[in-house]
């Protein structure tokens, strides 16, 4: 899980420079690896062949300090990024083209967390955020493997999977949705991030998991979530329900956490790849709507 957060002033300089923009509406498929139910995107820099994590709750793409090394990039500045255990000055990069086949995407400016150095290993090359999400209108087919892309301009859904509003915090390309956690038959409803950087179903504060006394009628265990500036304690259960719109998500593992949230209020949580690779999900920022597809 990486919840990666910059200052709001920094967004606008991070708009992506559009270099594939479809003029027709056959969509592009860009074939993906499923690691924990995550999306990793086979990419090129420079010709050199990366693996990059598709995760909307990330507002900068990143790349790992050892791959800004292979590349010989050279610092352009630097911003500050917030993670679920702290936050982190990454040195910054401009210039870079992320090569997909068909597709193209040249953020403004790509960061590196200087902590991924000190893992044990490295899980991936980089991370491709909520820029990309607005270059294309992303349709993830887990049971495929693959990723469609459509120009936000000529897409238009047909299909019969349940359409659900969200909303962008001010400052924020974190899409936002409502949506309820049912226990013992009453809902809770609330605000939710969708993370699909998370191999989660569930991830909720400590202040909603308390408030609601969650933890004394489900069964859980010990764990810990890992992301930038550490790790964080959980408790790892399932809720019995999590309701999407019309859709009753049943059982879906989630992690409660004992101190913190993932999330800043007025949201309690974030719903990650632990819900959204039982549907095919299609997320189109241009018009505000998650789409879920059962399989």
């Amino acid at each position: 899980m990486e919840r990666v957060r910059t200052w709001p002033v920094i967004l606008a300089l991070m708009a992506p420079i559009c270099l594939a923009q479809q003029t027709n509406l056959a969509p592009i498929t860009v074939k993906v690896r499923m690691t924990h139910n995550r999306m990793v995107i086979p990419a090129k820099i420079n010709d050199t062949p990366l693996h990059l994590l598709l995760d909307s709750a990330c507002t900068i793409p990143t790349l790992h300090p050892e791959v800004v090394e292979e590349l010989k990039l050279q610092s352009s500045g630097s911003v500050r990024i917030a993670g679920i255990a702290g936050e982190e000055r990454a040195p910054t990069f401009r210039g870079i083209v992320i090569d997909m086949g068909e597709a193209k995407y040249a953020p403004r400016r790509v960061a590196s967390i200087p902590s991924e150095r000190s893992e044990s290993r490295r899980r991936r090359d980089g991370v491709i955020g909520s820029g990309f999400f607005r270059q294309f209108v992303v349709e993830m087919d887990s049971r495929a493997k693959e990723i469609r892309l459509h120009s936000p301009t000529n897409f238009t859904y047909t299909g019969r999977g349940e359409v659900i509003p969200f909303r962008f915090r001010r400052g924020d390309e974190i899409p936002i949705i409502e949506a309820s956690v049912i226990v013992s038959n009453q809902p809770i409803k609330a605000e939710f991030e969708v993370d699909t950087g998370c191999d989660s179903g569930l991830c909720l504060g400590a202040k909603f998991v308390q408030e609601h006394k969650l933890l004394e009628s489900i069964k859980s265990r010990s764990s810990e979530k890992f992301g930038i500036g550490g790790s964080v304690e959980t408790q790892s259960g399932a809720v019995p329900i999590l309701r999407l719109g019309k859709l009753d998500v049943e059982k879906p593992q989630t992690d409660f956490f004992q101190e913190g949230s993932p999330v800043d209020e007025p949201m309690v949580g974030h719903i990650g790849m632990g819900v959204f690779h039982r549907y095919k999900v299609i997320l189109d920022y241009a018009r505000k709507q998650v789409i879920l597809e059962p399989y």
